[in-house]
């Protein structure tokens, strides 16, 4: 009897051990130390895999995705963002490489709005603009980060944004979770709440190279974008206010063009802003996921389809990009060598009565859903 009670406990000990080696072995985030800031707090990575294949890795500081690899036609795995190699290129880098911007994505008109009767004055740090949160934005923040159980890989960040904070009103806590899907799609959930009247419109900063490499421009990859209009912007790129037709102009991406094809059309919005640096007016806005904008690269193979629940998308074509900036595997990303496809609500909303509002109130509770699928043809 002893010894029929000890093979039995031998068989559950050797189950458990069994169980225990195969979650480790299936895991599917690998944290990682990426990098110390000055103050000596460490920074780290979280990689996500899902049973495709493709990865996703992110920091907490910003929530900033610095690699995103996906198959290719060829069956290769490609790292179709722009970034860096180490923490201090986030830290130091101004272009916004993979963060979550906010707490205002986009520009606001001379960093000013008024809200319940009150302005105030946020940093201008885009000309006579605020840009994507003011001088130190969510994108420059270090995130508490949560690895989440279930069917799928997942990685909670939530950032505390405090009263005043670069000018904005109410003590603003915002969660953001990445998580990948079976369909090999990066999704992306944003929830806030905040305890005074604010203004929030949180978006992500990822710079897509879809040939994998970004010694490539991307002027022959081809977008299609579902939007029958525009929002116009004066010669600071703040829109006028008003929607207009991309009916027989350069903005027309109803069908698929390829992005360099009249990028360079002497046509007066895109001087203004150097190339394509708008806001498209998605169709169909309902508060619902829906296909925005896909993306393809020919010589990859590698389409990227954009669902969201967003009013808009800038379509934003790297042209700050100026071969300065040392990125990965110590390439300088030049002109055009990099696209941002930013699901957000419109620039100047606060300031544009006929815009969808951005206002967050308390007792209200911020969503937002944006998915990067990728697949190859």
């Amino acid at each position: 009897m002893r010894e029929k009670k000890l093979s039995l406990l031998l068989i559950f000990i050797s189950i458990l051990i069994f169980f225990s080696c195969n979650k480790q072995e299936n895991s599917m985030v690998k944290k990682e130390l990426f990098g110390t800031l000055q103050n000596g707090e460490n920074i780290y990575s979280y990689t996500l895999t899902n049973k495709s294949g493709m990865s996703a890795t992110i920091i907490n500081y910003g929530a900033t995705v610095v690699k995103l690899k996906v198959p290719d036609k060829n069956g290769n795995i490609e790292d179709v963002i722009l970034g860096y190699d180490s923490l201090s290129g986030y830290v130091n880098g101004a272009s916004y490489f993979g963060g979550i911007v906010g707490r205002y994505g986009n520009r606001i008109a001379k960093g000013k709005f008024t809200l319940d009767g009150k302005e105030y004055q946020l940093p201008t740090n885009n000309g006579q603009n605020s840009l994507h949160g003011g001088t130190i934005g969510f994108n420059k923040r270090v995130w508490q980060a949560k690895e989440l159980e279930g069917e799928n890989p997942a990685l909670q960040l939530t950032y505390v944004s405090p009263d005043g904070e670069e000018g904005y009103p109410g003590t603003l806590t915002l969660t953001v979770t990445y998580t990948l899907t079976d369909k090999n799609g990066l999704e992306i959930n944003y929830k806030a709440t905040t305890d005074k009247p604010t203004i929030l419109n949180p978006t992500n900063h990822c710079y897509f190279n879809l040939s994998g490499d970004p010694n490539n421009t991307i002027l022959n990859e081809v977008l299609m974008i579902n939007a029958d209009k525009f929002t116009p912007v004066d010669s600071t790129l703040i829109p006028t206010g008003q929607l207009e037709d991309v009916a027989n102009t350069p903005m027309d991406f109803r069908k698929p063009t390829e992005i360099g094809e009249r990028i360079n059309d002497d046509f007066q919005q895109l001087k203004y802003a150097g190339g394509y640096d708008h806001n498209w007016v998605l169709n169909n806005y309902n508060g619902s996921v829906r296909e925005g904008v896909t993306a393809y690269d020919s010589t990859s193979g590698i389409f990227m389809e954009v669902l969201t629940d967003q009013p808009g998308v800038q379509f934003y074509t790297g042209n700050f990009l100026d071969g300065k900036d040392r990125g990965k595997d110590g390439i300088y990303y030049k002109f055009r060598t990099g696209f941002c496809l930013e699901c957000q609500h419109f620039p100047d909303s606060p300031n544009q009565k006929d815009f969808p509002s951005v206002v967050l109130r308390p007792g209200e509770t911020y969503t937002q859903t944006t998915i990067y699928e990728f697949s190859v043809k």
